[in-house]
């Protein structure tokens, strides 16, 4: 018989409270669920899902000791003020701190610097919480999501008005509609990238990471997919006003960025192909600037495909309303600079262009000589100008179809390009992150129902992560910060995954609400003396 002051007294105690926080916990997710979708709240219907597959059964073993302590060692003190958030103006619902339209343009037009990043001073930065737009709601799932996003999400018509010729985009009661269509593909993204694959090694794995620049709404990298190919796909906050976010709505990777004047955010010798269809760039500007970008992040062997003007300029200038001698000079400079960049041509029919690069860096065959980059490292991009020159491409093994290069390891450790990552770190940090990845599946049982489609890892390291989760239901923004002290991207894109280098102290380029779940490992603990 247990009498007071009997140790069975306390056993009862914390049965009977474990079971009133455990109840207490489910009848509160059912209620956070029922608000969600009633229209009122995000629409996600996520809660609903933790409640069905949440073990409500007592635990016999809680423990709740606080484990976050001070920098002292000592427990937090009870009086500590937490701060509070509160919402923003409902004006924010799709504010981008980075690419804000007004204050855009209080910078120069010229090489589009003014669609560059321009991030508020502290006294101008928002201490708020952006809300959501009013009838929000989840998204569909993939691949439902490649072809409709809900109205509420991202209420712009415009491109129904603008594009309504070219198939992009079309308004269907409380739905946008995406046919599949584009500007160079008014047939569909499926027969234009066929045409592509007819060149290109799509289908075998060999090609699997791109670049689209000037995405529009990204049906190009959309359809991809089928291929098992990712796209980055970028494109500027501009007139067409939500593009990028369509993209994200739409579960496919992209950001809100620019050729301008600043290299692109990506390590050199990343992305197997680049594109541009009726992209806007001008690409033989500038002594073809933008086009030794372009090759400084392209591996060696890697394809660019141009489609659109110039291309075939003779029989399509008066459908492009543009003189023929402008078109032609036009065609003119890119010819030059790829042949100075000895990229080969390999295809040309119709509206479409093809060149591969090549797998080493020597032209020594040319007449004309390309300016050599004279850089210590490469990889060192984040607001630095763009060069007039040509980036030596780093020694590369053998192309490896995807699933082979996920886990095999990269020739950038192999070849000692990684100072201080080992074959057998990088066999390791794969083990572990596989092992943590089964731990957070336990958890959270719907990681990979296909709920979860645009993932981040705000701190990427080697990429294990996206590796781990790797499924056709998904993709990861893998980010490696730029204050990091191993810049590992380049390894990230060699394994067959996208990413791109960040600062953390500033807004990413993307809309509000793009991302289904967010992985930080390490993040608060590399910016703390910062």
């Amino acid at each position: 018989m247990v009498t007071k002051g009997n140790p069975g007294d306390n056993r009862n105690n914390r049965s009977s409270l474990s079971i009133f926080i455990i109840v207490g916990l489910c009848g509160f997710f059912y209620i956070l669920g029922l608000w969600q979708r009633s229209g009122f709240g995000k629409g996600d219907s996520i809660a609903v899902e933790i409640t069905k597959h949440t073990d409500c059964s007592v635990l016999s073993d809680l423990n709740y000791e606080t484990h976050h302590d001070d920098d002292s060692g000592t427990p937090n003190s009870s009086d500590t003020q937490v701060r509070e958030f509160k919402p923003c103006d409902d004006r924010y619902i799709d504010y981008t701190p980075c690419h804000d339209q007004a204050r855009a343009m209080t910078f120069p037009r010229e090489n589009m610097a003014y669609r560059e990043r321009h991030c508020p001073p502290d006294d101008e930065k928002l201490y708020c919480l952006i809300p959501a737009p009013r009838g929000y709601s989840t998204p569909f799932s993939w691949p439902k999501s490649r072809d409709y996003v809900p109205y509420a999400n991202a209420p712009y018509k415009s491109l129904t008005v603008e594009k309504a010729v070219q198939n992009w985009i079309q308004y269907e009661g409380n739905v946008f509609r995406f046919p599949g269509g584009g500007t160079q593909f008014p047939k569909g993204a499926d027969a234009y990238i066929d045409e592509l694959a007819s060149v290109i090694p799509l289908d075998n794995g060999m090609v699997r990471t791109a670049l689209d620049t000037g995405c529009g709404v990204a049906s190009f990298g959309a359809y991809l997919f089928k291929k098992n190919v990712v796209a980055m796909s970028i494109a500027p906050r501009d007139s067409h006003e939500a593009q990028v976010q369509f993209a994200l709505e739409r579960g496919v990777p992209a950001i809100i960025g620019v050729l301008g004047t600043i290299m692109l955010p990506f390590p050199s010798g990343a992305f197997d192909m680049a594109h541009c269809s009726r992209c806007l760039i001008q690409w033989g500007a500038n002594d073809g600037k933008y086009m030794k970008e372009v090759d400084r992040v392209l591996r060696p062997g890697g394809y660019w495909i141009l489609s659109g003007p110039p291309i075939n300029w003779k029989n399509s200038f008066q459908a492009w309303q543009r003189p023929e001698d402008e078109l032609e000079e036009e065609q003119r400079q890119i010819e030059d600079t790829a042949k100075l960049l000895c990229w080969e041509k390999k295809y040309e029919k119709g509206e479409i262009a093809i060149w591969r690069k090549k797998l080493h860096n020597d032209c020594s065959e040319q007449d004309t000589q390309p300016q050599i980059c004279e850089t210590k490292n490469s990889d060192d991009v984040w607001y630095k100008k763009m060069k007039d020159c040509v980036t030596p491409s780093k020694p590369s093994g053998p192309w490896k179809p995807f699933q082979e290069r996920l886990n095999v390891v990269p020739s950038r450790i192999t070849s000692g390009f990684v100072p201080g990552v080992s074959e057998e770190a990088f066999e390791e940090d794969n083990r572990l992150w596989k092992k943590h990845v089964n731990a957070y599946k336990r958890i959270n049982k719907i990681i990979s129902s296909g709920r979860y489609r645009n993932i981040m890892d705000m701190n990427a390291g080697l990429g294990s992560f996206a590796a781990a989760l790797e499924s056709p239901k998904l993709w990861v923004m893998n980010v490696v910060p730029t204050i990091a002290e191993k810049a590992n991207l380049g390894v990230i894109f060699e394994r067959g995954l996208i990413g791109i280098y960040h600062d953390w102290c500033e807004a990413f380029s993307t809309y509000p609400r793009t991302y289904d779940l967010i992985h930080a490992n390490g993040v608060f603990s590399l910016y703390k003396n910062v």
